[in-house]
């Protein structure tokens, strides 16, 4: 499948197949391939919880609207943002660049985030954003469907998982093999009232 396709048939699926596991040589794939999502200043703030304890998959559906696909697919990623990760040993996100570029970049990101927590904040969201989409683009051409998701309760699920204090929950994507086909698309916007040539009118 190409990428194309993989944006075209891909949809959100409610309903999965329980017995169906995913391989380990699967999820490393699928989580290697995750890990090539850029990020700003190559922080790489994501986080990917993978759960795949029963009671602990229970225990994050009893507060997720009690919704089946948490519990039923075959793999839920908490994905999640460690909004410190620009402060922790910087030099290691530029290791293998010229040391002239180390030398700008390493310093810039102390200069650029110091102080600033509402970017800290929005960087990691936005890179957490596309680490969602690199897996479920990924997971489709590996003949598997996806669900993202963040109709949970935030502050229990990062208690459940013990997420650290300088972390924060993102989102879920549950991965898994379709029992039923999603619902045809409710209502694409035009195309016109979507993108927008230059700037908005006045």
């Amino acid at each position: 499948m190409n990428v194309i396709s993989a944006i075209e048939t891909r949809r959100s699926i409610k309903y999965f197949d329980i017995h169906h596991k995913m391989t380990a040589t699967e999820i490393d794939q699928l989580m290697s391939l995750a890990m090539l999502t850029p990020t700003a200043f190559n922080i790489q703030h994501w986080r990917f919880v993978l759960v795949t304890d029963p009671v602990l998959r229970q225990q994050i559906r009893a507060v997720s609207w009690n919704q089946a696909q948490v519990e039923e697919a075959s793999l839920l990623i908490v994905i999640t943002a460690d909004l410190k990760a620009w402060e922790k040993q910087p030099e290691r996100y530029w290791k293998n660049a010229p040391q002239a570029v180390s030398d700008i970049l390493v310093p810039a990101i102390k200069h650029y985030y110091t102080g600033n927590e509402q970017a800290q904040r929005d960087e990691a969201m936005r890179s957490c954003g596309m680490a969602a989409m690199t897996i479920m683009l990924a997971a489709k051409e590996m003949g598997y469907d996806t669900c993202p998701m963040d109709g949970f309760d935030f502050d229990v699920v990062a208690k459940l998982i013990n997420l650290p204090a300088d972390h924060t929950p993102v989102m879920f994507v549950t991965v898994g093999k379709a029992i039923k086909p999603a619902s045809p698309r409710s209502g694409q916007l035009a195309m016109n009232e979507i993108v927008i040539q230059n700037k908005f009118s006045e």
